[in-house]
Formats: structure tokens, sequence, C-alpha cells
């Protein structure tokens, strides 16, 4: 593959990756606040926002590092690696932590939309949780055709 692609997939990367940043420095503090607000007896709920928030970023951007030795591993011309496999096999991973994390954040989500009119906080969610699943299962996908291509290719290697 041309270098000029792996470029321009690792400029997707980083633009993908900055207005989730933005959101974990400007949105996610102001939607803690206003749960704070919401529920002012429950003191725990802008903490727990914080934290369910801020720990789905987590894995988000270790995925994204991912993508990018995979990227790397295409300019190299070493595609067909383990070190390939096991980059899909860790993004199948973060992207079933971070739909784990927003699937266990939904009750908090639900009472926060009790309050809202209309309730528009669990959507999001929902969309977050189901395209990291979507995410999971492509990457699992792949991770099992490039391990099979890798072992044909090597039975190939040994056949003379």
């Amino acid at each position: 593959m041309k270098r000029g692609t792996t470029l321009f997939l690792k400029t997707a990367v980083i633009l993908i990756g900055i207005p989730i940043l933005a959101l974990c420095l400007f949105v996610v503090p102001k939607f803690g606040n206003f749960a704070g607000g919401l529920y002012p007896e429950l003191a725990y709920i802008k903490p727990l926002v914080f934290i369910d928030m801020y720990a789905a970023a987590i894995p988000f951007y270790f995925a994204l590092y991912q993508v990018f030795k995979i990227l790397g591993n295409i300019d190299r011309n070493q595609a067909f690696s383990e070190l390939s496999v096991k980059a899909l096999k860790k993004i199948k991973y973060c992207a079933i932590t971070i739909s784990s994390l927003y699937l266990l954040g939904m009750p908090l989500y639900s009472l926060l939309a009790r309050r809202v009119d209309p309730p528009i906080i669990t959507g999001p969610a929902f969309v977050i949780i189901f395209a990291s699943i979507v995410i999971a299962v492509f990457a699992a996908v792949l991770q099992r055709l490039l391990q099979e291509a890798i072992n044909m290719k090597a039975e190939n290697d040994l056949t003379i």
C-alpha cells in the first residue's frame, strides 16, 4: 500500500481523537456538574459520571494507538503479521470495555433522564454501546481472517 494512503488514515485517526479529547475537556465536566445539579441530594452522582466517561476514554485512545500500530505495520509491509493480529485483538477488547462501561453506566443515565425533558441523555449512550459492539465484532472478524491468512501464508511458505 502506498505511504500516502496510510498517512491519510493516520490523519483520520488523529482527527477522530481530537473531538473526543475536546469532549473530555469541555463537555464531560459540564455534564458532570449538570448531573450534580439535578440530584444535589446524591453527592456521588457527579463523580460517577466523571468516572464512567473518563474511564471509557482510556480504552478509546488505547484502541486508536493500536490502529496506529497496524498502520505502521502496513507501512513496513508487515500487515500480515502476528503483531497486527494482536493489535486487532486489543482493539476488540477495548471496544468491549467501552460498551461495558457505558452499559454499567446506563442506570445512572436513566436516573438522570428522569429529570430531563426530553430524556435525551440515554440516546447517545445507546449509540456508543451499539457502535462499540459493532467495532468489536468487526475487529474479531478481521482478526480471524488475518490469522487465517497468516496460517495459509506460512503453509504456502513450507510447500516446495
